[in-house]
């Protein structure tokens, strides 16, 4: 190892802690518990759908397989027996013979079932991964405040990967070691019940043994889950802020930080594959005291004509046979212990109750007119720090609601609560009389269209962006909505139009043509509700006059939320709340506030303040 890898092992060693502390996350605790079989019980579970289907056959080429294996050691024992000690040259061909044939039933009953295993385990673990993902869409906001999204996206890559030799090898591939010891047992105990005896007594010594390891393999591999885990979410961090890493010259710190985490993920890795390779030096020794036996006890039985040469090489056989299916039990309980660490993490999400959830008796809400209703609402992200104090506003459908304030006083919270991402701690929101808790969440946020200031473009092309409004929508609907918004004129300049592929996030593209994209796209809802949180953030002032006639097609007829400062966005809104740490503090249209010369007054003034100061 070079002298650079030894420093930063050591280092790695010193600073594991250091490193748990920056990522530490609800997910990055040893599961410290018993074995769950019943969690093993449920991760099988998976094979349920496809046991009528494919699982017979499994089974008798199993069966198949291992019989003829079981069959060699008998044919070798008569043909050493009655035709080479004999010198019977016609039998032995027969014999032989009869082998090939053996061998080749064998051969074709090991193709199906590694052909049919296969299919099974990788349709379990599309299963498994699509439940995950499926459950991951329906997690509320709060899960993911507190998770990484490299940490949940270890679990559907990673994790259910790991899972596969378990589901297209280990699950068969233990049944046919069950099936062959058992088999070999009986026959050993059945030729010779004392030599059997005497060769099989070292087995319970073995799993004595044995059992020392298991729990520490299993902390072991759950260790290695949450350093993957942690790596992960740090590669995730880099990959996604990766400007500011290098707009501060931060590559260095960054390599090395991420050099430290990867050594100490190669060092837990390491730990567990030594705990885990120490089975097979401990089969091997059993296995080695298992044959001395066999030729020291074997050689008085033949001297004393209790069994014969051939039943000797054939115990022989049988044993070589024995410690194979023991050998790979062994390294199947440390696949199993690699599984189930896995399994614990991927069903600790499944597991995971979504913070908001519907009740057994929602309703879809109807068509709405538009009314809404804040009644008292509190809320807190955190217990004891609320960011809502007794919010209480009733808006006439139609109206536009401008929100104002300082950061952190509340502003997104309201639309957050609003778009039911989350729950207020105490009071109620009501649209068209309809408490929003009591109707199901599609059918609530179907009718919310919601623009934010960092717009999300998915990769794929400009049009599929824009219909992901309505997916239903024509062609000619998409480009009608890009035309109200004044996006449809760079669209057709780029060189593929509105089939013009973007990269993830829409790098390709700048960021008040993102938002124009988001706009066509919330127009294409055509939602009754429309919250526009910071949406003109990032427009520049003059793109900003083009959509201020597009905003009067966007929000004519509509409730409308506005979060925004620029004055331009908000005086025309019918009510302007001026909001301070939770709490609403003024409420009226622009021209009620500015006579009042209160909080909103000052807002303004500091706004012409700074445009002027930056002329």
């Amino acid at each position: 190892m070079s002298t650079k890898s030894n420093q930063a092992e050591a280092s790695a060693k010193i600073e594991d802690s250091q490193v748990g502390q920056r990522f530490v996350y609800q997910d990055d605790e040893l599961i410290d518990k018993p074995f769950d079989w019943g969690q093993l019980k449920r991760l099988f579970s998976y094979m349920k759908p496809y046991k009528k289907q494919m699982l017979p056959i499994i089974i008798i080429m199993m069966l198949v397989g291992a019989i003829t294996k079981l069959t060699v050691p008998l044919l070798i024992r008569e043909a050493i027996d009655n035709a080479i000690i004999p010198k019977d040259k016609n039998l032995l061909i027969i014999i032989v013979g009869i082998m090939l044939g053996v061998y080749v039933v064998q051969w074709l009953a090991n193709t199906f079932r590694i052909k049919f295993t296969n299919m099974i385990g990788q349709r379990v673990i599309f299963d498994l991964r699509h439940d995950l993902f499926s459950h991951i869409q329906k997690l509320s906001f709060r899960f993911f405040d507190t998770r990484p999204a490299g940490s949940v996206l270890v679990r559907v890559t990673n994790y259910v990967n790991s899972l596969q030799d378990l589901f297209t090898n280990g699950v068969v591939n233990l049944l046919i070691d069950v099936v062959q010891l058992v088999g070999i047992i009986v026959i050993l105990l059945t030729f010779n019940f004392k030599l059997g005896a005497a060769i099989i007594v070292t087995v319970p010594i073995m799993f004595m043994i044995s059992t020392k390891l298991r729990k520490r393999i299993r902390h072991a591999w759950q260790d290695v889950t949450m350093k993957q885990s942690r790596l992960n979410a740090h590669l995730n961090e880099c990959i996604q802020g990766i400007r500011v890493t290098q707009a501060y010259s931060q590559e260095k710190e960054n390599i090395q930080f991420f050099t430290k985490m990867n050594m100490i993920n190669r060092l837990s890795w390491n730990r567990a594959s030594m705990l885990n390779q120490s089975f097979g030096p401990l089969i091997e020794i059993t296995g080695a005291i298992g044959y001395c036996i066999l030729f020291w006890f074997g050689a008085y039985l033949i001297q004393t004509e209790e069994i014969s040469v051939g039943l000797l090489v054939a115990f022989a056989t049988y044993i070589g046979y024995f410690w194979e299916p023991i050998t790979r039990l062994g390294q199947m309980y440390s696949q199993l212990l690699i599984a189930m660490a896995s399994a614990e993490r991927i069903f600790e999400f499944i597991d995971e109750k979504p913070s908001v959830a519907e009740l057994e008796d929602a309703k879809d809400l109807p068509n709405i007119k538009g009314n809404v209703k804040f009644e008292n609402l509190v809320f807190e992200y955190e217990p004891g720090r609320p960011a809502l104090k007794g919010f209480n506003l009733d808006v006439r459908a139609g109206q536009s609601i401008a929100l104002v304030g300082h950061t952190g006083s509340g502003k997104s919270t309201i639309m957050n609560l609003l778009c039911r991402f989350y729950d207020p701690t105490e009071g109620r929101i009501e649209i068209d009389g309809n408490n929003i808790r009591h109707v199901t969440i599609q059918s609530l946020r179907s009718q919310i269209g919601v623009v934010l200031q960092d717009t999300f473009i998915f990769s794929g092309t400009i049009r599929d962006n824009i219909r992901f409004g309505r997916l239903n929508a024509t062609n000619e609907e998409i480009e009608l909505a890009a035309k109200a918004v004044h996006a449809h004129d760079f669209i057709v300049s780029l060189p593929n139009g509105y089939d013009t592929e973007v990269q993830e996030r829409g790098n390709v593209l700048s960021m008040g043509q993102r938002q124009l994209i988001s706009f066509a796209r919330a127009l294409l809802a055509n939602p009754r509700v429309l919250i526009l949180d910071e949406a003109t953030a990032s427009i520049d002032t003059d793109t900003e006059l083009k959509i201020q006639e597009a905003l009067k097609t966007l929000l004519a007829g509509r409730t409308s939320f506005i979060v925004a400062h620029r004055l331009s966005t908000i005086r025309n809104a019918d009510k302007i709340v001026v909001l301070d740490h939770g709490r609403m503090m003024e409420i009226g249209n622009h021209d009620e506030l500015m006579q009042e010369q209160k909080i909103y007054y000052g807002l303004i003034q500091a706004q012409y303040k700074f445009l002027q100061d930056a002329v």
